[in-house]
């Protein structure tokens, strides 16, 4: 007995259905809020088949994780990870005072 399986083949272009125009774009956005501590932004364009971009985030540690990413055509995603500056943790001071026990 034959099984009817649906065809995947991917799509070249993410236009409008039925359209050839390659897909090309450009965008970016980021988020810094000091009081919050939150710094965090992405940007990336794409023409056809060749994508890059580069994303960033503070992390808790007080270090900026940087990821710079491309992806051409069929190579999948190519990525590179830095981070800036030294890792920090404080010392962690506890407020808890143990209640003395009478008896």
């Amino acid at each position: 007995m034959a099984v009817a399986r649906p065809q995947n083949h991917p799509r070249q272009y993410y236009g409008s259905p039925g359209s050839d125009t390659p897909a090309q774009y450009n965008f970016n956005w980021q988020v810094k809020d000091d009081p919050s501590g939150n710094d965090f932004g992405h940007e990336e364009s794409r023409d056809g088949d060749n994508t890059q971009g580069s994303y960033y985030v503070l992390l808790p540690d007080g270090r900026l994780q940087r990821v710079i990413y491309t992806v051409n055509g069929d190579s999948g995603y190519v990525a590179e990870v830095t981070y800036e500056g030294e890792a920090q943790f404080p010392k962690y001071q506890s407020s808890y005072t143990p209640t003395p026990a009478y008896g």
